[in-house]
């Protein structure tokens, strides 16, 4: 079964990594929302959003996981090796070159998907204290991802760290700030 997986992985990994990946991210907006209104509501549970899940799951699959596939086929390509000048160079490019268009993005498509009248009221608010965040998260998840996880795994890998970075995500968007 491992062998099969590989062959689909090398055969068609823009696909694949986008199945994984959006699964991982869906995943973690309905980890969420079980968290949120099943677990720890006081009195009755309340419905699945599944509207939200299902922008979770445009972005998911359809979204990040292309742009994860070439930004990290680039950057192994650009920044080759495993020397600690390398993997600081790609965390940076990664943190402070991809990471704030794609927060922005975050922000922009979810109100767009949600049919908000002012689509960027709601980025300008929250991506800063977001990409703060996501600093503290993101930094030492790439500096693992570029130290032992093999080009080839990367997007999957980002895609189980998405597991617990979306949560993160969904508690920013429902902040009122």
């Amino acid at each position: 079964m491992f062998s099969a997986v590989k062959t689909m992985f090398s055969r068609h990994p823009l696909i694949c990594n986008s199945v994984v990946y959006g699964i991982l991210y869906t995943g973690a907006e309905f980890s969420q929302q079980t968290v949120t209104r099943k677990i720890m509501r006081k009195g009755e549970p309340v419905p699945y959003d599944t509207g939200a899940i299902a922008r979770y799951g445009v972005l998911g699959v359809g979204f990040y996981p292309a742009i994860y596939y070439y930004w990290y086929r680039w950057l192994d390509k650009a920044f080759r090796g495993r020397a600690a000048t390398t993997i600081i160079k790609k965390m940076f490019l990664d943190q402070f070159l991809l990471t704030p268009p794609l927060l922005v993005a975050f922000y922009i498509s979810m109100s767009l998907m949600e049919g908000k009248e002012n689509i960027i009221e709601e980025c300008k608010r929250k991506v800063m204290p977001t990409f703060k965040t996501s600093c503290m998260f993101w930094l030492p998840a790439q500096a693992l991802n570029f130290m032992v996880v093999p080009p080839a795994a990367r997007v999957v890998y980002v895609g189980s760290c998405a597991l617990v970075w979306v949560n993160i995500l969904c508690w920013f968007k429902r902040q009122d700030y």
